[in-house]
């Protein structure tokens, strides 16, 4: 009987998605691994591998079609030893409804948030991830066809989910003579559609469309206000300064922003009621405090999560934001690394922005937005002094969070700020 192959679910909450493309025709051979095709939803494009073995006898959902429900029948695969004569009469429906057969404009092969606040600016070339050093991930496909060629899977890089290595890789890897060149990431990106009136209409990809239908409901439903807060940096520069020379040694480079997690981390410890979300039943008060860092991608922005931040020193949130900033970058992130933060940061202080209000990033109660640090007048006691002053605001979300508690917030975040030797205790 043929084996019918359905739109995956490639996150908990997915409903529907575009299947982008099919990277195998009809009548090719599919074994256990290989990619057979391209699956776009609102926050992720990833390739999606085959389980079973036999020959792809039907595409029943062509490559560029949207809205397509999970667990829709996309294709048909005949066992070893049927032909196409199964294929009569074989009833091809499924519990969903059936997909709407309009080709996506554009779909773009990027893992993508389904919303987030302003961040930092992406680079204008992404490079491919370095060739493995610890645990090979690798199908099962492309583990035998390496070891058919010869090949040290150490030294491949993997393109498919989560930096894993299939069958294109080790192709790519035989016709390079071994390992996989360490190749630019070339994403797509929705032709312009030139109109009348001296203009050009970009057509929105699906992270695109999104990030707007978030960003006008929460901003739109949400009864939110900011709080700003105005730090002095000086001591947590000198104190980032001696560190980062302490450390040079040891590769260790900490960032004012790897301060910032930990201070903002501390603080909601301090205030636990500001790590909440707001839901009909209920507050959610959080027990971790997971740390979203809002990072901007081609396209669009990216939400990495810092898990337990409130238990981690200032090494381990930099080793894990540069880990998860680069990953995010090259598209290499699972869902569950951007998903379920309880809290978000957004920092535009390296473009020199000197104050903002981002939009709350549902169902979180509160987004931090963090300006510039730059020399500023200020007074101590009754002389007029300089300092380093950065501008931070705090937009939160009125059911979740009233005044008080976000002014609690900003104060013991403050505290750590000014005071970084508070952050060892």
């Amino acid at each position: 009987m043929p084996i019918k192959i359905l739109m995956p679910a490639l996150s908990p909450t997915m409903e529907e998605g575009n299947l982008s493309k099919w990277s195998m025709k009809e009548g090719d051979v599919v074994s256990s691994g290989d990619v057979l095709a391209e699956i776009e939803t609102d926050k992720a494009t990833m390739e999606v591998e085959a389980v079973e073995e036999g020959v792809l006898a039907k595409i029943l959902i062509p490559g560029g079609t949207e809205n397509v429900p999970v667990n829709a029948v996309i294709a048909l695969l005949l066992e070893e030893g049927e032909d196409a004569s199964v294929l009569d009469g074989f009833d091809t429906s499924s519990d969903g409804p059936a997909p709407s057969a309009v080709p996506a404009e554009a779909p773009v092969a990027v893992q993508a948030p389904a919303s987030a606040p302003a961040a930092e600016a992406a680079p204008a070339a992404i490079t491919a991830p370095a060739p493995n050093t610890g645990r090979v991930k690798a199908s099962p496909l492309a583990k035998r066809l390496a070891k058919e060629a010869g090949l040290d899977l150490a030294t491949i890089v993997g393109t498919g989910p989560n930096g894993r290595i299939v069958k294109s890789d080790i192709e790519t890897a035989k016709a390079s003579g071994g390992a996989t060149p360490a190749a630019s990431v070339q994403t797509s990106s929705a032709p312009a559609v030139q109109a009348p009136g001296g203009f050009d209409v970009v057509p929105l990809d699906g992270m695109r469309k999104t990030i707007a239908a978030r960003m006008t409901e929460s901003f739109r439903d949400v009864p939110h206000f900011p709080l700003t807060i105005d730090c002095r940096l000086d001591a947590l520069l000198s104190a980032r300064k001696a560190v980062n020379e302490a450390a040079a040694e040891d590769g260790v480079k900490i960032s004012v922003n790897d301060f910032i997690i930990r201070a903002c981390a501390l603080a909601l410890k301090k205030e636990p009621a500001a790590n909440a979300s707001y839901t009909p039943q209920g507050l959610k008060l959080w027990h971790d405090v997971d740390i979203a860092v809002a990072v901007a991608i081609e396209g669009g922005l990216i939400t990495p999560v810092v898990r337990q931040s409130h238990l981690k020193g200032l090494a381990q949130i930099s080793d894990e934001v540069k880990d998860l900033a680069g990953r995010a970058k090259a598209r290499k992130l699972m869902p569950e690394e951007y998903q379920g933060g309880t809290f978000t940061i957004s920092n535009l202080g390296m473009m020199g922005i000197k104050s903002f209000a981002s939009i709350i990033n549902q169902p979180q109660g509160c987004i931090m937005s963090i300006g510039a640090g730059e020399k500023r007048p200020v007074v101590n006691g009754d002389t007029l002094g300089i300092a380093t002053v950065m501008s931070v605001t705090l937009t939160c979300d009125h059911r979740v969070v009233d005044g008080s508690i976000g002014a609690s917030l900003l104060k013991y975040f403050k505290q750590f700020i000014e005071n970084p030797a508070l952050m060892l205790l």
